[in-house]
């Protein structure tokens, strides 16, 4: 397992440096000039001497004076020992800039993740073994509407149920303006201003998850091995969840690696409608204002994320199903 888990890593790298370069040319190839970006608006306040040291001045702090090659060796080399150059959007350095908005975003995955998994598990098993009845006929309902729903609207009619209808959460921030309180009534206020953007994210992966999850286990009820079982005498509950889920782990583990990768790049959008101050807020803005050392840094992350999260699916697969050799 060790071994594996080293090559995995080594692979990573490799494909992480094959990403860097292909990020790296397509934002060089955009054009433009990022220096001339960050002295903009500025032009009144400058003689045309000193227009002209400020531009100069971007640029060295830019690096776009070195040659192509220079510049990205420069660049990846940086990001290695956790330099990721400077954002000329927010006059800082990138890792400044993007802590906070990283540990945002990752917060908000992480409990979409959780509401998630605890929801469409269950439900996706309870309307399998009701296969063909009315709880599973409604749910297969639900979740075909569910499907055709993009996540922007499913923010939208929250928006307009809760706060325009009902007057509670917050359309958008993170936490109330100058809070103090304990520990706890902090935890809370944040929570308030989470419900909306992880209701959304939440909302918006039932569907597709409920539905694979009931059609993966209403395959494994009808293998040979559930009849077996019954006919041992088993109790239903030992034979759905320790024969014919278990069975059915490898498809979906699959899906949820999939989902888990995705969910990353979907929060962009809830970000920005909810004004959360995670990474896809943050990024879009860094896009709108040509910032392209904060953008190459995130997206870089998202990559890092997708890497990460195929390993842990192959290792997932192994702990599943002990037919799966991952140790070679």
């Amino acid at each position: 397992m060790a071994k594996y888990v080293a090559k995995r890593l080594i692979y990573i790298i490799f494909v992480l440096l094959l990403g860097s370069m292909l990020l790296f040319l397509i934002y060089q190839m955009i054009p433009g000039d990022p220096a001339l970006q960050m002295i903009a608006g500025n032009e009144t306040d400058f003689t045309a001497e000193e227009w002209a040291i400020e531009y100069a001045r971007a640029r060295e702090l830019l690096g776009l004076d070195y040659p192509l090659y220079v510049r990205y060796f420069r660049w990846i080399s940086n990001m290695a020992v956790g330099e990721f150059g400077f954002s000329m959007m927010f006059r800082r350095p990138v890792i400044d800039v993007i802590r906070a908005p990283m540990l945002n975003t990752v917060i908000l995955n992480i409990l979409t993740m959780f509401f998630v998994f605890s929801i469409t598990i269950p439900l996706g098993i309870a309307a399998a073994v009701r296969r063909g009845k009315a709880f599973d006929q409604g749910i297969q309902v639900f979740t075909s509407i569910g499907l055709s729903i993009p996540n922007f609207v499913i923010a939208l009619i929250l928006i307009w149920i809760f706060p325009i209808t009902l007057g509670i959460f917050n359309i958008g921030g993170m936490a109330t303006p100058n809070f103090q309180g304990t520990t706890w009534e902090f935890i809370l206020d944040r929570a308030y201003f989470m419900a909306l953007p992880v209701g959304t994210l939440v909302i918006a992966s039932l569907a597709g998850l409920t539905r694979f999850v009931r059609a993966s286990m209403a395959e494994a009820l009808t293998m040979d091995y559930v009849r077996t079982a019954r006919s041992k005498g088993l109790l239903e509950k030992a034979v759905v969840y320790s024969h014919a889920f278990r069975n059915s782990l490898i498809p979906l583990i699959t899906v949820m690696t999939g989902w888990l990768i995705s969910v990353f790049g979907g929060s962009v959008i809830v970000e920005s409608m909810f004004s959360w101050n995670g990474m896809g807020n943050i990024m879009l803005q860094g896009l709108l204002q040509f910032d392209f050392a904060l953008v190459q840094t995130m997206q870089l992350f998202f990559f890092l994320v997708s890497l990460v999260g195929l390993l842990l699916m192959d290792l997932a697969y192994g702990l599943a199903d002990p037919r799966v050799r991952v140790s070679e």
